[in-house]
């Protein structure tokens, strides 16, 4: 994180550091507001985000329970991010 002045500079989320938080929040079964709220996004955003996720088969929704859960493609997403992740710091 740059740091000017002796104070950190906020860094803007990237899209997959995005995707990942919500495919974490997601582990459990956890409905839209729950995901909005943990994953920091506004409800706008997290839609396209669900809808993206839901297409490629990272997430997937419970229509009638109205909650996302996780898939083992999007946990397998999870473990690739986190391993590339620590290589890189």
């Amino acid at each position: 994180m740059p740091v000017e002045d002796g104070f950190k500079l906020k860094e803007r989320r990237g899209r997959l550091e995005i995707i990942a938080d919500i495919l974490s929040v997601a582990m459990e079964e956890a409905k839209k507001t729950e995901i909005v709220y943990k994953a920091n996004l506004n409800f706008k955003r997290a839609g396209k985000y669900l809808l993206y996720l839901e297409e490629k088969g990272l997430i997937e929704n419970g229509n009638m329970s109205r909650e996302y859960r996780t898939t083992e493609k999007g946990r397998e997403f999870l473990r690739d991010y986190q391993k590339a992740k620590e290589r890189l710091s």
